[in-house]
């Protein structure tokens, strides 16, 4: 009997240690990321990075951001799902301008939810969940939650160009036709004169 109750013991020791090392070690890779996250939410640094739709904004993990058309001044209208498809660039101090980003032009907006989301030009500030390296720009052109998303500029409004083929055949525009493709020979050379005068 005694030799059974030291077994049992040492065996819920062992299991005890075991759970422990891996809770530690799942503890350890969830303080990394925490630590990215909190990293991402203290005073941001925006940028600029190449993309093929040239030069546009990033935050401090070199991920393009994005404008929501939607939203109304200074004012995010994208929340719950939408947040979660595009994460606000968040801040917890004043952002800080990058080589090429007008310092007078950031900002900082309240959020619903109370956080700070960072704007530049008046625009609140969006990551897109579908980049996940710096120079992509997955999100951009694409319609989703009701307005247009697109990567923006020094000058602090939305850069066309680099849409994707894909985005343009889009239900939306598919009615035109061939009017379709006409109206992407329309965009792309709007898309020149549009990155330079905007």
């Amino acid at each position: 009997m005694p030799l059974r109750i030291g077994l049992a013991i040492g065996l819920l020791s062992l299991l005890v240690a075991a759970g422990c090392g891996s809770s530690s070690s799942s503890s350890s890779s969830s303080n990394t990321s925490s630590n990215a996250s909190s990293a991402a939410k203290g005073a941001v640094a925006v940028d600029l990075g190449t993309t093929k739709a040239g030069k546009v904004l990033v935050g401090p993990n070199g991920r393009a951001v994005y404008l929501f058309e939607k939203d109304t001044g200074t004012t995010s209208e994208c929340a719950g799902a939408c947040a979660k498809a595009w994460p606000p660039v968040t801040t917890t101090g004043k952002p800080t301008a990058g080589t090429g980003v007008t310092a007078s032009m950031l900002g900082i907006t309240k959020r619903a939810n109370g956080t700070e989301q960072v704007t530049y030009n008046g625009h609140p500030l969006y990551y897109f969940e579908g980049d996940k390296t710096s120079g992509t720009i997955a999100g951009q052109g694409l319609n989703a939650f009701g307005a247009g998303w697109y990567v923006v500029g020094a000058s602090g409004t939305k850069i066309e160009k680099g849409e994707a083929s894909a985005k343009s055949s889009s239900p939306s525009k598919s009615s035109s036709g061939s009017g379709g493709s006409s109206s992407g020979g329309g965009s792309s050379s709007g898309t020149s004169s549009g990155g330079s005068s905007y």
